[in-house]
């Protein structure tokens, strides 16, 4: 599980420290955990914090919120309410992200970091701004762009690439995430909301749901890209034979012309 300082924990949770703070004091968030005078918050913060973000900006008051978090915690032992907050909160990913330099960006990129493509990609999410370089939370994308790059695409093509694949991935993600959550509603929290053992059994269902969602969409990505490989290969060499076979007429024509007249 990822630790935080509070900083970055208001800047996952796209909130401010003073935000954070607030919601402590007001008993919305658990206390952090202390390593001398520093507090380390957990992604079960994280998902607590983002929960509190969309409560809010669906118009409910902290009063409504404080009353939610206490029904739910009168319901479930404080672990099994961590966990479930851990289960949903929890990266999906074991990517550790890293930070690059522009410098660093235009060798990496064969001299093509623009503004307007450094824009893009952090309108996209690829990148992100920390002061004088840049934070890169999935190094995974950007060495794929890079090789992508490297095989003669230019930047801008792979973020037309990238903003597409992007757009799909995340309706596909969005219909996938709303079908399981009505599940688990359904099947754990009947009266609206998740309370005793149904709060771990949720959270068991939710960590089982991260390999098989990515198992699936793997074998899908991968049956999908050889069709489409072998389609638009065949519709290469098809073209190809035409072209060939257009020349070889050609010349048998222009060797008739070129016969003597019997």
């Amino acid at each position: 599980m990822a630790d935080y300082r509070i900083d970055e924990l208001a800047r996952l949770a796209e909130t401010t420290v003073r935000n954070v703070r607030v919601y402590q004091d007001r008993g919305l968030l658990p206390p952090p955990r202390k390593e001398g005078r520093v507090g380390i918050y957990t992604e079960a913060h994280l998902a607590r914090l983002r929960l509190i973000g969309q409560l809010l900006k669906r118009g409910y008051t902290f009063a409504n919120i404080s009353e939610l978090v206490s029904v739910w915690e009168r319901g479930g032992d404080l672990n099994d309410i961590l966990g479930f907050e851990s289960a949903v909160g929890d990266p999906w990913s074991d990517e550790i992200p890293t930070y690059i330099t522009v410098a660093e960006l235009s060798e990496l990129f064969n001299g093509e970091i623009t503004p307007p493509n450094i824009a893009r990609a952090l309108r996209l999410g690829l990148l992100e701004r920390e002061g004088i370089r840049f934070r890169v939370p999935s190094p995974r994308l950007l060495n794929a762009g890079a090789e992508l790059v490297a095989a003669g695409m230019h930047v801008s093509t792979v973020l037309d690439i990238a903003e597409r694949l992007w757009g799909r991935v995340d309706v596909a993600a969005s219909e996938l995430v709303h079908t399981v959550a009505e599940h688990i509603l359904a099947q754990h929290a009947p009266e609206g909301i998740l309370a005793g053992s149904d709060v771990a059994e949720a959270a068991d269902l939710v960590r089982r749901l991260r390999p098989l969602a990515q198992s699936a969409v793997d074998a899908m990505l991968a049956k999908s890209m050889a069709r489409h490989l072998s389609d638009a290969m065949g519709e290469h060499f098809a073209d190809v034979l035409e072209h060939l076979g257009a020349e070889k007429l050609g010349e048998h024509a222009e060797e008739a012309e070129q016969r003597p007249a019997s």
